[in-house]
């Protein structure tokens, strides 16, 4: 009896440690965090010509927060070689090379937010259809973060901006974000898992029944 009530207060403390770390950075972000955080994220290495433009679009999206998730759409096409500009690395791969080395780098800092690739992948063939200008991808990756402020939190950390130049001389990029919709599991799994609840649900029933 005791041993059973100690597993099931063990996985409840474990699923409330996980719900914690999963949502962090909960609420909306105040005047003074987005100043603080623009800030920061002004003194990145970036390209000169862009970063009014990005710091501008980031405010108007954050001074909007409702508060809640954001998937981050990484639509990427890569360069022919590795660009420079100002305060980039000099690297001596392949653009594929530099944004992978990006990605990997990331890992820690992008768990360490509670934020993760929920999806990579690769276009198949050409845009089937398509606006003007057309435009072709080489990459697309969405990245859940848990609240706008974890987002900015993330690009603002120190440990940041030493990596950013690496995704910017490699890809032309739209960085789009997106309020949570209705995401739907694999379907195998969540039929799968409906039926391990049934079967479960039935034996303890049978074993209570015939104890």
């Amino acid at each position: 009896m005791w041993s059973e009530l100690i597993l099931a207060a063990a996985v409840i403390i474990l699923y409330v440690a996980f719900w914690a770390w999963h949502s962090q950075g909960a609420g909306k972000l105040t005047q003074a965090e987005i100043d603080r955080y623009l800030e920061m994220i002004e003194k990145l290495p970036l390209p000169e010509k862009g970063i009014q433009a990005f710091i501008a679009r980031l405010r108007s999206w954050a001074e909007a927060d409702d508060g809640k998730p954001v998937y981050m759409f990484n639509l990427m096409h890569f360069f022919s070689r590795v660009r420079t500009f100002p305060g980039a690395p000099e690297f001596k791969g392949t653009p594929e090379e530099a944004n992978a080395h990006y990605e990997r780098s990331l890992i820690w800092l992008w768990l360490s937010h509670a934020s993760y690739p929920t999806f990579i992948g690769v276009p198949q063939a050409q845009n089937l259809l398509n606006i003007q200008p057309e435009r072709t991808w080489s990459n697309m990756t969405v990245v859940r973060y848990p609240s706008r402020r974890t987002f900015l939190k993330l690009i603002s950390h120190p440990a940041y901006a030493p990596l950013a130049p690496y995704k910017l001389i490699a890809v032309e990029l739209d960085l789009v974000p997106v309020s949570t919709g209705i995401v739907i599991p694999d379907l195998r799994w969540l039929v799968g898992g409906g039926f391990a609840i049934v079967l479960l649900l039935v034996l303890w029933i049978r074993a209570a029944l015939s104890g």
